[in-house]
């Protein structure tokens, strides 16, 4: 028998409630019985070297000594690779044969037993669940996402019948798992909060979730707010974009993975979200990571707060923030110095960056960018245009649209339709060659579906059009 027909696991096809002891076996195998203690690390390393040893990670090869009584004294044995036969010295190796021969060892038969906590989610489910009766068909479910304690998985219908099978055996298989749940819509088409419909497949209804993600802690409910941890590459990428001091408009910030990572980095964010659940822990999780001085949240329409946001940067009162030095402590030195103001930082009166993340809709909120910086309410526009280069160091700002698109090898249709959409919504031509624009791929959605982030700084006609 072949190494990964010994190591698989039994086979029941009619299994509807999860039985853990039908994954017991027992294989018949070999072993090198040790017999100093001494010589233990030695053997180990000079078979794993001649590759006498069973190859298999994730098997220990040291065992107890099958019998009671040498285990008991410290017996162990090295367990073999499968072609090795206690009976037939021709199947042992050369180093094998050597350290048999000068006494350090003896070759024996061995029961490996192997049960249900050896065998992986993906091995026990192919043992369960029967196979696709069509090649193209969909394999195996194994992704699902994970927001704290909670799973959260996407079944296809082919394997509703299934899926308290396969949420048991995903939490027995993932420890940090208390909840699975299953998605019974689509994000974005039936609540425009993105929130989802679900049942509970396994575990508690407990939504209540904490997440650790860029050295911050986000605590929400699951149940009431938008949250998908496979974007958080694409929360560091974007916050890797922000330096100390910038001025970031998050427009639709949810419970804040943009906003709460860039306000540590000491940047002033003025972050909103349309949903007040959303707003709810957005409150909650910047006093929780102490980023208060910086993240102001909102509760507003997008588009709305494009403009208004944009308006009482440029004309309130400026923010500042004093940065002490840290007081150190100790019980030989317990007088408590001052701290000392190593620098101010200041609010900027133009946001760097504006942050979309809404792919299902963002791209139609663009208008509000039109005429931006026209006609506001206590500021002439030519002072404002003074804010800018040449006038000084300051750019138009970044705008960050996510958006979805169809998929294709290498994009290059994505983006010339994402700029034309662009384009249209701004009355102003934006194309693949545009200075600063960068669609940046972010991630599979279905098939035929992909996220992307298009990038592209607001163009001065846009900005000031209608002044």
């Amino acid at each position: 028998m072949s190494a990964p027909d010994m190591f698989a696991p039994p086979v029941n096809r009619a299994m509807k409630v999860l039985d853990r002891a039908f994954f017991h076996k027992t294989i018949p195998t070999a072993a090198a019985r040790i017999f100093s203690p001494k010589d233990i690390a030695r053997c180990r390393k000079e078979l794993e070297k001649s590759q006498d040893t069973l190859p298999n990670p994730r098997l220990d090869p040291i065992r107890p000594d099958p019998d009671q009584e040498r285990a008991q004294k410290g017996g162990r044995c090295l367990l073999l690779r499968p072609e090795v036969r206690p009976d037939d010295r021709a199947t042992w190796g050369p180093k094998l044969q050597d350290l048999e021969r000068d006494g350090t060892l003896g070759v024996i038969p061995y029961q490996l037993h192997l049960d249900y906590d050896y065998f992986t989610y993906a091995e026990i489910t192919n043992a369960i669940i029967p196979a696709p009766e069509k090649k193209n068909d969909d394999e195996i479910p194994t992704g699902f996402t994970l927001a704290g304690h909670v799973a959260h998985m996407n079944l296809r219908e082919r394997y509703w019948p299934y899926k308290h099978l396969i949420a048991t055996i995903l939490a027995d298989k993932n420890p940090w798992v208390r909840t699975v749940i299953n998605k019974v819509d689509n994000v974005g088409t039936e609540n425009a909060f993105r929130t989802f419909q679900y049942e509970v497949l396994f575990g508690p209804d407990d939504m209540n979730v904490e997440v650790h993600e860029q050295d911050c802690t986000f605590k929400f409910d699951f149940a009431k707010v938008y949250w998908n941890t496979r974007l958080d590459r694409e929360h560091r990428r974007l916050c890797s974009l922000f330096t100390e001091g910038d001025a970031i408009c998050d427009v639709m910030a949810g419970v804040g993975p943009f906003a709460i990572p860039a306000g540590k980095k000491k940047c002033f964010v003025w972050a909103n979200d349309l949903n007040p659940e959303s707003h709810k822990s957005l409150v909650a999780n910047i006093a929780l990571n102490k980023v208060t001085d910086y993240v102001l949240p909102h509760n507003t329409d997008g588009a709305e707060f494009i403009r208004s946001a944009s308006a009482a940067l440029l004309t309130q009162d400026s923010r500042e923030v004093n940065i002490y030095s840290k007081v150190k402590f100790s019980r030989s030195n317990p007088v408590k110095s001052k701290p000392q103001l190593l620098k101010t930082i200041t609010q900027p009166r133009i946001f760097s960056h504006y942050v979309m993340n809404l792919p299902a809709s963002a791209i139609t909120f663009l208008p509000a960018f039109i005429g931006l910086y026209a006609n506001v309410p206590g500021i002439s526009t030519d002072e404002i245009r003074k804010l800018f280069a040449p006038h000084t160091q300051q750019k138009l700002p970044m705008v960050h649209v996510h958006c979805f698109s169809t998929k294709s090898d290498d994009n290059v249709a994505e983006t010339r339709d994402i700029c034309k959409e662009i384009s249209r919504q701004l009355g102003c031509e934006i194309t693949p060659q545009t200075p600063d624009l960068c669609v940046w791929d972010v991630r599979d959605v279905a098939p035929k579906k992909r996220m992307f982030c298009a990038s592209f700084r607001l163009p001065e006609e846009v900005a000031f059009r209608g002044a």
